[in-house]
């Protein structure tokens, strides 16, 4: 399968063209049941934020992956929070999922961020992809949750 990648800024403008794989991508690999309205709001709300960021991977007119978070500020610097990255199906293990990642970093890094902060399925899988990148588990936080 031949890949044209390129990147295009992740707007309120173009929501829709991440919709498909978004719901393709956790609604047939889980028990997730993400509608065309529910994965708008989300991703609405995510991209209302004054320092959201994040980037469509284009492959000929049709997203095949996308990165969103949003920055930071700190007492002693910028954080790079990443809600979220997702590379369609039939694309991952191609190393587009490291591609978009180290594209990432590298835009983050010169837009001012120190870091960047990520939360992850605890699982081998994640554990290897973002190991192989150079991400840690942080050991002095500790996610806590309460359903209500």
């Amino acid at each position: 399968m031949r890949i044209y990648m390129e990147y295009k800024a992740f707007t309120k403008e173009n929501i829709s063209e991440i919709i498909p794989l978004y719901i393709d991508y956790y609604n047939n690999a889980t028990s997730y049941v993400w509608t065309e309205e529910t994965v708008y709001k989300s991703f609405s709300q995510r991209l209302s934020r004054d320092d959201s960021y994040g980037f469509i991977l284009v492959n000929v007119n049709c997203a095949i992956g996308f990165v969103i978070g949003y920055f930071e500020q700190f007492d002693d610097g910028v954080v790079y929070n990443l809600i979220e990255i997702v590379i369609a199906k039939e694309y991952q293990s191609q190393g587009l999922g490291t591609k978009l990642m180290l594209e990432l970093q590298s835009r983050v890094k010169a837009m001012g961020a120190m870091l960047i902060n990520l939360q992850a399925v605890n699982d081998n899988e994640h554990d290897k992809f973002y190991g192989r990148l150079g991400y840690n588990n942080c050991k002095n936080l500790i996610l806590k949750v309460k359903i209500l």
